[in-house]
């Protein structure tokens, strides 16, 4: 693992066996840093690291209705077919809101990469709903943007 990526994995690994005791603060900091490992796992296709940080009963639904649930996400990780270049939250997009055991992260995503071969490039909002286990904070629901228009060309 490059070690620029192994720090801040190693603080969202640390946050999943927080306390309760935590403050409301802590949390939200604890599950920003989960959420962006995450999205770097998803980059990497890190299937060990998307395993060991979303729940057993994961699903996602994207905003064409499709539902995926935890294996077969996980399997098209261990495929490779997905090959990102960028899959990485819009700076200063980002959002959690903590209600006791339950965080919502809200942000921009950004994904470049091919498919199969084929060439994507487009930006959606993602809401990832996680939930206080007694092992520490698991992603449990996630739900995406169908893509947002492009953004207007630079002048």
């Amino acid at each position: 693992m490059k070690l620029w990526l192994a720090a801040p994995i190693a603080a969202a690994f640390v946050s999943l066996s927080a306390s309760a005791a935590a403050t409301p603060e802590e949390d939200r900091q604890s599950v920003s840093a989960l959420d962006i490992a995450y999205q770097a796992a998803v980059k990497r296709n890190d299937v060990e690291t998307m395993g060991r940080i979303i729940a057993d009963d994961f699903i996602l639904v994207l905003g064409n209705g499709t539902i995926v649930p935890r294996a077969d996400l996980l399997a098209s990780a261990r495929s490779g077919r997905l090959v990102f270049e960028q899959q990485d939250e819009v700076p200063g997009s980002q959002t959690v809101r903590v209600w006791g055991d339950t965080a919502v992260v809200t942000a921009q995503l950004w994904l470049r990469g091919t498919n199969d071969g084929a060439a994507f490039d487009r930006h959606l909002w993602f809401s990832d709903t996680y939930v206080r286990t007694p092992g520490g904070w698991r992603y449990a629901f996630g739900q995406a943007s169908l893509p947002l228009p492009p953004p207007p060309p630079a002048s």
